[in-house]
């Protein structure tokens, strides 16, 4: 069975507290009772003090206890605290009336001017605990001094029932600490869990139609994932939207050439000389263009934190070294300014068509120099980053009124060049597809600088 995260958190709190209380009021049970019987001895100990000062020796050699005995239960039968005194190892001189027809067990000797406190049981099996104390009785200094023993003894019923009434009121109390300490727990934990409620509440409205992304005040510890979630997710829908525009962009540009192509083969043709086949071949043409433009703009994946970050530098390279081949005729000069911290927030065959798309063109144009370069531009507060690219070439340039058409798709700044016009529009769809925007600046090298600003 597989628990939310709050039923774990309360079940291992419960655990952990329960525990803890346990051993706490092992601990407090164990303490009192230590103390109920350091109290019963100090007690006991008090008892014998009053025997020996009411005590004497008699002419015949025996313990006399004394007369008048401050605590009644000593002279109540029964009462279950008993004294006697006894010479030595003798049977007892004297006897509290309490003590009558009971004989307090036999316990040993303890050394002269201390004190034994022990643990036993009378001849009914009642545990009592006995405190005795061993003292040289001299009052006449022609006689010897007499070995004399005070013993206390009182049943631990007073001592089990005050030890249980503290029990009975440390477990209510802990008991009641425990009930409330969990409902405290279950309603913090169930306020700490509360935010990834509102995730699962807010994925939940996702699925149903009722939102398109995750909204609400996060903390810090959430943010990541619902930014990264939200990334995804606005990702997806991009993608979603750029293949239904790219579809219908589709069947509306191939439209025209298919117009064309039925109106050539169903026209009458009156000119036997005209050729059909090249009015074919040019729409067909146009329409691979059309084709192939829709396909990579659509395929355009966007930028997403979650993918690993791509090396510039490492790119560039690779394009460079490609373009280097396909116009070695040219020996073209690039140069590469970028330093390799510089990386993509993106998809690495974005990146791929961006750089090929503008190097292609630089190299396509310039007369023997082109460089690249590229970086990281802080926001003025610093809580974020985008990158910059720019392409520079030393070729003719293009003029001002011409650059802000280049972007549209199949504008071409000279019809005498190769090419499908498609190259710097599918650079600026992947471009807006990152929030970024491409601007037509002139290079101080002379020619073209293609710059790409806030990208990602």
């Amino acid at each position: 069975m597989t628990y939310s995260l709050q039923t774990r958190g309360l079940l291992v709190a419960s655990v952990v507290l329960v525990a803890f209380l346990s051993a706490t009021g092992l601990v407090l049970d164990k303490a009192f009772r230590d103390s109920a019987k350091e109290a019963m001895r100090d007690r006991l100990q008090g008892f014998v003090y009053t025997l020996l000062a009411g005590s004497e020796l008699d002419s015949r050699g025996i313990m006399t206890g004394p007369e008048n005995l401050h605590e009644p239960r000593f002279k109540q039968t029964g009462s279950g605290l008993y004294a006697d005194i006894r010479r030595g190892r003798r049977k007892p001189d004297w006897r509290s009336p309490s003590a009558t027809g009971i004989e307090i067990p036999a316990t040993p000797l303890p050394q002269t001017g201390t004190a034994q406190f022990i643990h036993t049981v009378l001849e009914d099996g009642t545990p009592v605990y006995v405190l005795s104390f061993s003292v040289l009785w001299e009052e006449d200094t022609r006689r010897k001094p007499v070995r004399c023993v005070f013993r206390v003894a009182e049943t631990l019923d007073g001592f089990y029932a005050e030890v249980n009434q503290f029990r009975r009121s440390l477990w209510a109390w802990l008991g009641a600490a425990a009930l409330v300490l969990l409902l405290v727990q279950g309603a913090i934990l169930r306020w700490a869990f509360s935010p990834l409620r509102r995730v699962a509440a807010d994925l939940s409205a996702i699925e149903a139609g009722h939102a398109d992304k995750l909204v609400g005040d996060y903390p810090e510890e959430l943010r990541g994932l619902t930014d990264n979630l939200n990334a995804l997710l606005d990702n997806a829908q991009s993608h979603l939207s750029r293949y239904r525009d790219a579809l219908g962009d589709l069947a509306h540009s191939l439209k025209t050439p298919l117009a064309v192509l039925r109106g050539a083969i169903e026209r009458p043709n009156p000119n036997p000389d005209s050729d059909i086949g090249t009015v074919a071949q040019e729409q067909i043409d146009r329409m691979t263009r059309i084709i192939e433009y829709q396909l990579k703009r659509a395929a355009a994946s966007g930028r997403t934190s979650l993918t690993p970050p791509v090396s510039i530098a490492e790119k560039s390279r690779q394009v460079v070294a490609a373009l280097s081949k396909v116009y070695a005729e040219k020996r073209v000069d690039c140069r590469i300014l970028v330093e390799d911290s510089v990386v993509f927030h993106g998809d690495e065959g974005d990146l791929l068509e961006i750089l090929g798309n503008l190097l292609d063109n630089a190299f396509k144009w310039c007369r023997s120099r082109v460089e690249l370069s590229a970086r990281t531009v802080l926001e003025p507060l610093g809580t974020s980053s985008h990158l910059e690219l720019r392409v520079d070439d030393d070729g003719p340039g293009i003029a001002e009124e011409v650059a802000e058409r280049v972007t549209r798709r199949g504008e071409r700044t000279d019809s005498s060049v190769p090419g499908h016009g498609l190259g710097l529009a599918i650079v600026d769809s992947v471009v807006r597809t990152y929030l970024g925007r491409l601007v037509v600046e002139r290079s101080p090298l002379g020619g073209a600088a293609i710059v790409i600003r806030n990208l990602g």
